[in-house]
């Protein structure tokens, strides 16, 4: 299913995108929400690195707003303060 919605998003997975959807799920599990960008940038700092810990990586992999199309891909709800 994440494969069809990232091709609606116009966005081919690899291995540093399937990294983030695994780490939305994880943080999901952890905290019952999904992760506003700020969250989601120092979710990835302390679990994958500071390399990975960036806005930046994260622009690189879901243009537009990584924390609400990451979460969408990854089959989570929107996160609250995205509009």
């Amino acid at each position: 299913m994440a494969e069809q919605i990232a091709a609606a998003e116009n966005i081919a997975l690899t291995d540093q995108h399937w990294e983030i959807i695994h780490l939305l799920r994880d943080y999901y599990s952890e905290f019952d929400s999904s992760p506003a960008m700020r969250a989601l940038v120092k979710y990835c700092g302390i679990k994958l690195g500071p390399n990975k810990g960036k806005s930046i990586y994260l622009m690189m992999l879901f243009p537009g707003s990584p924390a609400k199309i990451g979460s969408k891909i990854a089959g989570l709800p929107r996160p609250e303060n995205c509009l």
